[in-house]
């Protein structure tokens, strides 16, 4: 997996937005149903917290729900930290700059939100879904948000389309498209599935599609 850092960590927020089709959607429809189902005494697990602006919103949301953000760039997360203070919600955020196997909170929320595809399914995905699965209370959800395999001969043209009418630079759109083929591992929905089952989830539910990208909670 790869890990932000310097320029990468301090720009990221800009350029996933031109990266992902439908990324405020994705989070404003995962917020909502956290919204609709968490109490005020809630924790939430956010894997791949980066720079935490998926911790703000949710903190604004609820001033009473408290988070644990995991993130493997600690150039990330001192962005994270940063933010934190500014906004007075430090007190209510334990920060991990580990692997998510290292992570120990239950949680009655995990948000895996455009993590998973930097995995390779060699076994590394299942060990996270397992550490996943472990730090979740009984009865909990998981909100689960990827790039999958595309399902059309087009998809993937149309995804880099997208991503230019969105702001995306030619050599930006050039890089995305090697990143597509050659960097990153989208799993499609059958094997998704049976991952998630070999994991203990449940049958995944979608709630959000976009060219190229699908979020479920389980």
């Amino acid at each position: 997996m790869p890990t932000f850092t310097g320029e990468q960590a301090t720009h990221y927020n800009d350029r996933i937005t031109r990266l992902v089709p439908g990324y405020e959607l994705l989070h404003q429809l995962t917020n909502a149903q956290l919204q609709t189902t968490l109490s005020d005494d809630a924790h939430i697990l956010v894997i791949g917290a980066g720079t935490g602006k998926e911790v703000l919103a949710l903190a604004k949301m609820n001033p009473k729900w408290q988070f644990t953000a995991q993130d493997i760039s600690s150039d990330m997360l001192d962005i994270a930290k940063q933010r934190f203070a500014e906004q007075g919600i430090d007190s209510r955020v334990t920060i991990e700059c580990s692997p998510v196997d290292k992570v120990k909170a239950k949680a009655d929320a995990v948000l895996c939100l455009l993590v998973m595809h930097f995995v390779e399914d060699n076994g590394d995905k299942k060990q996270i879904l397992k550490s996943i699965k472990a730090n979740l209370k009984k009865g909990a959800n998981l909100y689960i948000a990827d790039l999958m395999r595309p399902e059309t001969t087009f998809e993937r043209e149309s995804q880099l389309n997208t991503c230019a009418q969105l702001g995306l630079t030619e050599a930006g759109k050039t890089q995305m498209g090697h990143n597509l083929e050659r960097e990153f591992y989208p799993l499609d929905r059958m094997r998704f599935s049976e991952l998630l089952n070999e994991c203990g989830f449940g049958i995944p539910k979608l709630y959000f599609k976009a060219l190229g990208f699908s979020g479920y909670v389980v």
